[in-house]
């Protein structure tokens, strides 16, 4: 019997293939635990515009994370921070920090997880930040920390 593998089987199939397995083993197992379909005219065309529809789903967010990352790459931010007399923050700044300001500046929202700090930020200058929004996308933001006016 032809049958298209819902879910994974070991020793028998994974899930989307189409193969031909013994009756009984269909009948009596496969069908019954819903781990396969009959292979008829109809399955195999709602298989076909399924895997269409996912490539098409599959896409559309590899190409909404290209022009994330093409928004985000090379983007400046400039924080203040309050600084002690020799050069070092009172505190640090935080992936948190970096995301609240590129929304208040850029108006680009980002989880803070994304943002790659190995640490926070415990002096002022410019660092080179690197954000993961996927594996093929990682655009670097600028961060300045420069010192806060004291009024």
């Amino acid at each position: 019997m032809k049958v298209i593998f819902l879910k994974d089987v070991p020793g028998s199939g994974s899930q989307g293939d189409i193969k031909e397995v013994a009756d009984g083993y269909a009948i009596n197992f496969l069908i019954p635990q819903n781990l396969v379909m009959p292979a008829t005219d109809q399955t195999l065309a709602q298989l076909k515009a399924r895997k269409k529809a996912e490539e098409k789903k599959k896409a559309e967010i590899e190409a909404d994370l290209a022009n994330q990352s093409k928004a985000l790459n090379g983007k400046t931010i400039t924080l203040k921070a309050k600084v002690g007399t020799r050069g070092k923050l009172y505190g640090s700044i935080t992936s948190n920090d970096i995301a609240t300001e590129l929304k208040k500046a850029h108006g680009l929202e980002l989880d803070k997880r994304k943002i790659e700090l190995s640490e926070p930020l415990h002096e002022l200058g410019t660092f080179e930040v690197i954000v993961k929004l996927a594996r093929n996308h990682m655009p670097k933001l600028i961060v300045k920390v420069v010192p806060q006016e004291e009024d």
